[in-house]
């Protein structure tokens, strides 16, 4: 069981003493800013804080958080973060990785704790680019994309992340942006109390091999007109004036003009438990016709594999009672070897 905290915590609690060694400017920053703000709001002791990373720029997180962490081996980070859920219940396991460290050597690992839906939270940062290696296109990149390791353009479909975690049976899928700050603080609270694996793809801006990837997004002239806010039960409306919105025609959204011929009432409301309007979202993400979508695309709760790891360690306990260690190791399935 879970202890409760007495202690009464502040951000300045998971501010660690190293020096904080990303570039100036770096989005990571921004994110940094809010899970500092967010832990000590959680009600959670200081001790049962994990973060576990892998190899990257978002994966150096863990030096800056004064909790216990791990910067484990690229990409494989879900993997040691299962085993410490297993191992203590109790513990609220973060994973900090990176669109190269999950999309790319890590993608076996990532759609695997996501079917499990281990409680845990991924925050994948992505910035469609390897930053730690100096530029080269990433997973995530769009369709040619000059790099280093594609002068003449990268000749991959990208990874659509939140279409990948939908497709691994993911329980809870949603997208911020480094720059929204006033939207990421919430999101990362609804992760959190998520019972489950809770997926944020974040944007994240590398303003040295990839400047302005997201700007559209981001500059106060153009994002009101770029970003689809979802928000569960409203109609999904934007625009400068908010006075576009989604409907579907057939199975694919069409932009329409709030006024005369179409009302509020008339567009699409978002409704975060239908798993079929979350893959149209999804796949939205690189139709430059059409608006991104960011908040909680997809939420719906099933038993972890922790919980029913538990459940069945308990039942066996009842059918045949506890483990004898001893006995196991000396018992008739062992070999002595000269």
């Amino acid at each position: 069981m879970a202890a409760e905290n007495t202690q009464t915590l502040t951000r300045q609690d998971f501010v660690s003493d190293q020096d904080v060694r990303w570039c100036p400017g770096c989005g990571d920053y921004a994110i940094l800013s809010q899970v500092q703000k967010l832990f000590p709001t959680l009600g959670i002791p200081k001790e049962n804080f994990l973060i576990v990373s892998g190899i990257g720029c978002s994966s150096r997180f863990p030096y800056y958080m004064d909790t216990y962490g791990f910067h484990t081996i690229h990409g494989r980070a879900p993997a040691l973060a299962t085993g410490a859920k297993l191992a203590n219940p109790d513990l609220s396991v973060w994973v900090i990785t990176g669109d190269g460290d999950s999309m790319s050597i890590g993608g076996n690992h990532f759609i695997h704790v996501l079917r499990r839906n281990i409680d845990m939270n991924i925050l994948m940062f992505n910035n469609q680019i390897y930053g730690l290696t100096k530029g080269q296109y990433s997973p995530t990149s769009e369709l040619g994309k000059v790099t280093k390791s594609t002068p003449m353009g990268s000749l991959d479909y990208p990874f659509n992340p939140p279409q990948l975690a939908l497709g691994a049976s993911g329980t809870f899928i949603a997208r911020t942006i480094d720059r929204e700050q006033k939207h990421m603080g919430p999101i990362l609270e609804e992760a959190h109390n998520h019972k489950g694996t809770s997926f944020v793809e974040i944007y994240q801006n590398c303003n040295i091999f990839n400047d302005g990837a997201f700007s559209e997004l981001t500059e106060k002239e153009t994002k009101a007109e770029t970003q689809l806010v979802l928000e569960q039960g409203k109609p999904m409306i934007f625009g400068a004036n908010n006075d576009k919105g989604l409907v579907l025609e057939g199975s694919n959204f069409k932009i329409v003009k709030l006024g005369k011929e179409y009302s509020a009432d008339d567009i699409l409301r978002h409704d975060k438990e239908d798993k079929n309007l979350a893959m149209l979202l999804s796949e939205i993400t690189y139709n430059p016709e059409l608006p991104v979508p960011i908040g909680i695309l997809y939420q719906e709760s099933k038993p972890t594999y922790d919980e029913m790891m538990t459940n069945q360690i308990q039942e066996a306990k009842k059918s045949i009672g506890p483990g004898d260690l001893e006995k196991l190791f000396f018992g008739t399935n062992s070999w002595i070897v000269d």
